[in-house]
């Protein structure tokens, strides 16, 4: 494929950096219009970002069927990691809430688990009924999760002011600990926990797109890198329009938490919806278990060093109302993802704690 038409199709990523560079040049201009210019800027900017998540999720998609699970849904979780820690790392370089780092997280297992897993079990089991998948990926991503949050985030709340940092080296070697072994098992000795053979005959419907071209995988990495960067640049901007646009204006605090958990989830949600209207749960639960995890693994001690490197810590305790979403949702998922298969009921229970997620949120708790 050559250059122009390389381009050509990627319209929505050359697109997106048009958009960034037209940011970076009048930044301050459309801070000194006003708050409504200010808004109106962010929402285009969400615009473009959703644009060119397309691309990264395709892209995805494509890698993922090659070198088949856990290793492409593992590349598309990542990025999503990366374009999380890089939007914390400067926002909060900058004036911002304590709990940004917290809030974040927490909406980022909101969104994953009960957003894009609930959603995706819902329409996909009102479509295909019942959905098989590994039970084990359920178990293990379950276990590792309510273990990174109960010692990140719950945990804190009963650690002395005075003794934050000695915790908080802690915390990162644990992180680092437990995020090096699963990542070992997930691609080495234990990697079928990660992957389900489906019936011969289901087979041929595997590929994300038929009429795709026939690219390499180097390519769909360069491109989904690219499209992050992209997208991490797109939100930069966005935070100091929408931090412009809200401000003086009432709005809970959570929302750009809100915000960023859904940027960095944008490219991962259409894949696990098209995985499971596919009927391919395994990828979807991949997709937003391993997501959740790799929020909470990766994020926290990358988190957890600018603190310590600053000396400002961040507020990593949860609240009493999230400590307690969390909690049901962790629980509803260690039953609903027990037995290998998922259907409608249970994608709508997740689906409701995600719909009273956003309505604690809107009522600033």
């Amino acid at each position: 494929m050559g250059i122009a038409s390389r381009f050509k199709e990627e319209k929505f990523l050359v697109v997106a950096l048009v958009v960034a560079v037209i940011a970076y040049l009048m930044e301050h201009a459309v801070i000194e219009m006003g708050r409504g210019v200010a808004l109106i800027a962010a929402v285009a900017l969400v615009g473009t970002i959703v644009l060119a998540s397309i691309r990264v999720a395709h892209h995805a998609e494509l890698l993922a069927v090659k070198v088949g699970d856990p290793y492409g849904t593992m590349i598309l979780t990542l990025s999503a990691v990366a374009v999380e820690v890089i939007i914390l790392a400067i926002m909060m370089s900058g004036e911002s809430s304590p709990t940004l780092v917290r809030d974040t997280i927490y909406s980022a297992l909101m969104l994953d688990i009960n957003g894009i897993l609930g959603l995706a079990a819902l329409l996909g089991g009102l479509k295909h009924g019942e959905q098989p998948y590994n039970d084990n990926s359920g178990k293990t991503y379950g276990v590792m999760i309510l273990t990174a949050m109960g010692i990140s985030m719950i945990v804190p709340e009963f650690v002395p002011r005075d003794k934050w940092h000695y915790y908080s080296a802690f915390t990162i070697v644990a992180m680092i600990a437990l995020y090096g072994l699963f990542l070992r098992m997930q691609v080495g000795q234990h990697s079928y926990f990660f992957s389900y053979s489906y019936p011969r005959s289901e087979r041929k419907k595997e590929s994300p797109d038929e009429h795709a071209p026939d690219e390499s995988a180097a390519i769909s990495i360069a491109t989904i890198l690219v499209g992050v960067v992209i997208i991490g640049l797109l939100a930069e901007f966005m935070s100091a329009f929408m931090a412009e646009g809200l401000r003086d204006s009432g709005a809970p605090i959570a929302v750009t938490a809100v915000v960023v958990a859904a940027i960095s989830a944008a490219p991962e949600i259409l894949t696990a919806l098209r995985a499971a209207l596919r009927n391919r749960m395994q990828a979807t639960v991949n997709i937003a278990m391993g997501a959740s995890l790799s929020t909470v693994i990766l994020t926290v001690p990358v988190m957890e060093a600018i603190a310590l490197y600053t000396g400002q810590p961040f507020i990593m305790a949860m609240t009493p109302v999230q400590t307690v979403m969390v909690t049901i949702t962790l629980i509803a998922a260690a039953i609903n993802l027990n037995d290998g298969e998922t259907n409608a009921i249970e994608g709508m229970t997740h689906f409701i704690l995600f719909a009273t997620f956003i309505m604690l949120t809107a009522l600033g708790l």
